[in-house]
């Protein structure tokens, strides 16, 4: 699986571009602020629809313009798959997939997959707890994609709960019929995002710390999945839950709160609450890590991603990787470099080749984006 050809209409600093990638490891190069991570990030949205730097889609259309464009070229399983993406706030994004139409996100996004790693994924580690919420169901989604739908249904079920919530004026005492049956959504629905967050980071660390111990030279990653309904878990062994026990624990849970959420008027557990801490060497990584050693957690999740996408799926994921030697010293940049396996379609941002092996450089397509008044110009080097 990889992309053949990506065209942009007023994506960022884009107003319209049509590049052809026909080879299997890309280098994009170019100072600071010239389009680098803007062109991954087009690729990165058409495929998964994630930004890299963006907090709503709105910032992906270029200033001055209504709306803005991406569609690409894949190649899968031998033929060719089109994918295409129209923002036009405040309509509902546009997808087609071969030019039909999708409704659903999770009919578009069991198409092609990507990986992406750029500086903002150091939230992971560095951000607060919905950050890491936002990896691991945008995770879960590549793999599963009803899962994305399935947060989107507890999301308004939540909305519709808090709301009626608020029409309570703090009362403790009102009428609890109408809540119990919010609760019974919330847990029903819950129950089954939890589960599913578990076993995916059961499945990730496993792969994750292999990535992590070749980059890392012999570190040992361990991940916490830290639940307002079922406490700490460790995810080595997650078998004792089920869906039917966590949906249990979670109306009790409910019950339990119930006086707390009526006064603040907002649901106060359940899995929009939750987080996710990693460890290295049982060391807590978001207080005691170094940058270099947040960082190649981060690329050891990303790496172990793909591993998971391809023994789920059957197809290589597109790996996305913006400025990704940064803060990585040399031992862990070549450990890095050997890492990506051959089979994956890598395109890479830098902003010169220096820090590349002459090895690795060979049999790499080179592009050069500079910045202009007309908007970004790409010269193959």
């Amino acid at each position: 699986m990889f992309i053949n050809k990506i065209e942009l209409f007023n994506f960022r600093n884009y107003g319209e571009l049509s590049l052809d990638f026909d080879t299997d490891k890309i280098l994009l190069t170019g100072k600071n602020a010239q389009g680098k991570t803007n062109l991954l990030e087009a690729i990165c949205f058409l495929t998964s629809l994630n930004t890299i730097k963006a907090k709503q889609d709105s910032e992906l259309i270029k200033w001055g313009e209504t709306f803005a464009k991406v569609k690409g070229m894949f190649c899968k399983n031998d033929a060719e798959t089109t994918l295409e993406a129209v923002l036009n706030p405040p309509k509902k994004k546009l997808l087609k997939v071969n030019e039909i139409k999708k409704n659903k996100a999770s009919e578009y996004l069991s198409q092609i997959y990507s990986i992406s790693f750029s500086a903002t994924d150091l939230l992971l580690l560095r951000g607060n707890p919905e950050d890491r919420r936002s990896w691991l169901d945008s995770a879960v989604s590549g793999i599963y994609p009803a899962h994305a739908d399935r947060i989107s249904k507890y999301n308004k079920i939540k909305t519709q709960k808090n709301n009626y919530l608020k029409s309570l004026n703090g009362n403790i005492n009102s009428n609890k019929s109408m809540l119990d049956i919010w609760n019974e959504q919330l847990a029903i629905t819950g129950s089954n995002i939890i589960l599913l967050r578990l076993n995916y980071l059961k499945e990730i660390q496993k792969y994750a710390r292999s990535k992590h111990s070749n980059i890392s030279l012999n570190e040992n990653l361990s991940v916490l999945y830290e639940s307002s309904i079922v406490g700490n878990v460790p995810v080595d062994d997650v078998s004792e839950y089920t869906s039917e026990k966590i949906a249990e624990k979670f109306f009790q849970k409910l019950e339990e709160k119930r006086p707390e959420e009526i006064i603040r008027a907002q649901s106060v557990v359940g899995p929009h609450r939750d987080d996710i801490s990693f460890y290295i060497n049982g060391i807590e990584a978001k207080k005691f890590a170094s940058q270099g050693q947040q960082r190649t957690i981060v690329l050891a999740l990303k790496l172990a991603q793909t591993e998971l996408i391809r023994n789920k799926t059957g197809y290589n994921a597109i790996l996305l990787l913006d400025d990704v030697l940064a803060e990585l010293d040399d031992i862990r940049q070549t450990f890095l470099l050997n890492g990506i396996e051959e089979k994956h379609q890598t395109i890479i941002t830098s902003v010169d080749t220096l820090h590349f092996d002459k090895r690795y450089l060979e049999n790499v397509k080179i592009y050069k984006i500079i910045q202009k008044e007309t908007g970004a110009d790409i010269i193959s080097v």
